[in-house]
């Protein structure tokens, strides 16, 4: 595991490539409200269907964050043609707690040095402040204006976001 000091916050956190016994704690993590639609399918259906951390070529992007030992959140760092994009995941129990801009951060560390000459984005739906300000914490901007997007989790108004330092 890496460990990552973040200075006055006493907050250090560890990261790997993600397991699968995580992958089995993340499809059990539920969500309330309008974040239901959040919460993933069971671990065997995941699998069956090869969808998210399950798709084979996949499974290298996908890197778990620990408190000590609770597991507060995993990412995915996808990279693309010409991008690097951002997905991340912070277990409901620790959402609102500060994890969120903290794995950020250190997942932004962790592409730049991956993936030096490409931007970091990330999509974001347009309903979802707590995500939008974290991002904006984590110094990322609104590209443009939302658009329509299907996902396996509904359609719906996205914004693309970038990290400012990723402009040239």
């Amino acid at each position: 595991m890496i460990k990552t000091d973040f200075g006055s916050t006493d907050l250090k956190l560890e990261w790997h490539t993600m397991t699968d016994a995580e992958k089995q704690s993340a499809c059990l993590w539920r969500y309330e409200g309008e974040y239901v639609m959040y919460n993933l399918p069971s671990y065997e259906e995941m699998k069956a269907k090869r969808r998210g951390f399950m798709r084979p070529e996949a499974e290298k992007n996908y890197y778990s964050f620990y408190d000590g030992d609770r597991f507060v959140g995993y990412v995915n760092l996808a990279e693309k043609e010409s991008e690097v994009s951002i997905g991340i995941g912070v277990s409901p129990e620790y959402c609102n707690r500060g994890y969120g801009q903290r794995i950020m951060s250190e997942t932004c560390r962790i592409a730049e040095r991956l993936y030096p000459e490409k931007p970091l984005c990330l999509q974001v739906r347009v309903w979802n402040k707590r995500a939008i300000n974290c991002y904006l914490k984590s110094g990322f901007m609104i590209d443009g204006e939302s658009y329509f997007l299907e996902t396996h989790a509904g359609s719906g108004l996205f914004y693309k976001m970038i990290k400012k330092e990723s402009l040239h």
